[in-house]
């Protein structure tokens, strides 16, 4: 009987250590899966609708807010979204509105950054009116700035100013704007009489007849009432 040779063996043993290593290399290996979404980030842990609010900052109250409907969403950073829009009115220290604003969409970040789109309309204290469709106002900073066209009006002066990349301070009175181009309207000035010039005006109701300087016409008929009176009174 002849024995079988240890070289018979080779192509078994040779497979099954490639076998192990491939079950070894796929237990090792990591899928990159992203973590499952959490409830809380899609949904707002708290909605709240036909709201009037006074918001404070840092134990005083600075703005007002009034909404049809208020997300507030706990995620970090935290988020607020109006997107049936939002109307707010900021106070100065002694609680006079300094401005107010109107926008068709709002959201405030990080209880800090507020992002307002749409058609958003703000009013200064001054009455100049402040027309765009994207504005941001940072708190912390105390400024407001765009990158779209804003349109300014200012009824007091009857200027109008249009441009680009807006930016001004959180009193909404000292701003800037790029790129600008405007209107000053001229208003003219209706000529004015003074009196002295009203009393020689012949066509003046002051015009007094004493200043009128005779006429051709009275000139002749004064030269012939004088010769009729010559000739029927002659002289001796």
């Amino acid at each position: 009987m002849r024995a079988s040779s240890p070289c018979h063996l080779h192509p078994l043993w040779l497979l099954t250590a490639v076998l192990l290593t491939a079950f070894a290399s796929c237990g090792q290996r990591h899928e990159h899966i992203a973590p499952a979404i959490n409830e809380n980030d899609s949904l707002p842990s708290m909605t709240a609708h036909g709201i009037s609010n006074l918001i404070s900052d840092s134990g005083i109250i600075s703005y007002k807010i009034v909404a049809e409907e208020w997300n507030i969403y706990t995620t970090e950073p935290q988020k607020w979204t109006f997107l049936k829009g939002l109307f707010l009115e900021k106070f100065d220290s002694t609680f006079h509105v300094q401005w107010y604003v109107q926008s068709d969409t709002a959201y405030c970040h990080a209880n800090r950054i507020w992002e307002l789109r749409g058609r958003v309309v703000v009013l200064n204290r001054n009455g100049d009116l402040f027309e765009t469709e994207e504005l941001f106002w940072d708190m912390e900073a105390h400024e407001l700035w765009n990158h779209v066209f804003m349109c300014i009006t200012m009824p007091n002066s009857d200027q109008q100013l249009k441009g680009y990349h807006f930016r001004s301070n959180e009193q909404m009175t000292k701003y800037s704007i790029n790129n600008s181009a405007g209107y000053t309207p001229v208003n003219e000035k209706k000529e004015e009489t003074t009196p002295q010039e009203e009393l020689l005006n012949p066509n003046g109701p002051g015009f007094k007849d004493e200043y009128k300087r005779p006429s051709q016409a009275d000139s002749h008929r004064d030269a012939s009432q004088s010769a009729a009176a010559a000739h029927q009174n002659p002289q001796p």
